[in-house]
């Protein structure tokens, strides 16, 4: 265990008002090895921080477009998959991953992650994940699944996650209050809903910003969260600047291919995907070369 290289884990100690927690994190070192690949900077704590630039960009991209390059460079298991029910899909979710990993409750773990007993004064989710979130971060909470009692948030959580990052929720898991959580318009990605509050009787929180799992998806803090209508994409930040500037290329070779159909000129098949007469194919390259140079 002592060469696998995020372990041991740093168990961190976070002293609040009412509540001594204990939680299994990285230390910075141990992030910074984690995310070697990171080309950008970092928050204190060593997590990734793409550039708030880079996520406008984002708002451009279509899921199809992760997909189109994740997979060849080995990320095969960074969509989250069927399952997860989207609250405003027609809002695109973007942002930097924050992670919070539960795990069903076993007494001695309990017992260091809140050591005053239960009932937590102050739930460990909220005063360690919701309140220290920043703006352009989006929690990602791996409940396991949970339905009842695995409620990561009401209406009033939800709004200081909103309130505080402009972004969105995703939890895998449960969401309460959805009557009072939909006026936010708030994108939230969530695997169902109930009247239960979480319950610390059969959940524990044991890791903030380590690995989880959503779905079929493996997540690191720093990861770009990515969803829309299509689905829900975790990408590693050393990708995502050439996602983008292939997607810049589909944005110019779709406006292209839908002005030559709407001229009535030309079928598909002369068109779609790439163009096989000639001049058609040399008009097309032009045009890209000078779009790009707008970009």
């Amino acid at each position: 265990m002592k060469n696998r290289f995020f372990a041991p884990l740093l168990l961190a100690s976070f002293a609040v008002t009412g509540l001594q927690a204990q939680i299994y994190t990285l230390t910075r070192d141990q992030m910074i090895k984690l995310t070697a690949e990171n080309p950008y900077d970092r928050f204190p704590d060593g997590r990734p921080k793409v550039p708030d630039a880079v996520l406008e960009r984002c708002k451009d991209l279509s899921i199809e477009e992760v997909w189109a390059v994740l997979p060849s460079k080995g990320y095969k298991w960074q969509l989250a998959g069927s399952g997860l029910k989207i609250m405003h899909p027609e809002k695109k979710l973007i942002g930097r991953a924050v992670t919070a990993q539960f795990m069903p409750m076993r007494p001695d773990i309990a017992k260091l992650a809140n050591p005053d007993g239960p009932p937590p004064r102050i739930a460990p989710h909220q005063k360690l994940l919701i309140d220290n979130l920043q703006m352009g971060d989006v929690p990602v909470v791996d409940l396991f699944g949970k339905i009842e009692g695995g409620t990561i948030v009401g209406d009033n959580l939800a709004f200081a996650i909103w309130t505080a990052t402009k972004t969105g929720l995703v939890v895998d898991g449960a969401i309460r209050d959805m009557e009072g959580i939909f006026p936010f318009n708030m994108p939230v990605y969530y695997r169902g809903a109930h009247p239960s509050a979480l319950d610390y009787q059969s959940v524990t929180l044991t890791g903030l910003n380590v690995p989880v799992k959503i779905g079929d998806a493996t997540v690191l803090p720093g990861d770009v969260v990515f969803g829309d209508r299509g689905g829900l994409y975790f990408i590693p930040p050393a990708l995502i600047k050439e996602i983008l500037d292939k997607a810049d290329i589909t944005h110019i070779h779709d406006e292209w291919t839908k002005m030559k159909l709407q001229t009535g000129k030309y079928k598909s098949s002369d068109i779609y995907g790439s163009p096989h007469d000639p001049a058609l194919k040399k008009e097309y390259e032009e045009y890209l070369k000078a779009h790009r140079n707008k970009q």
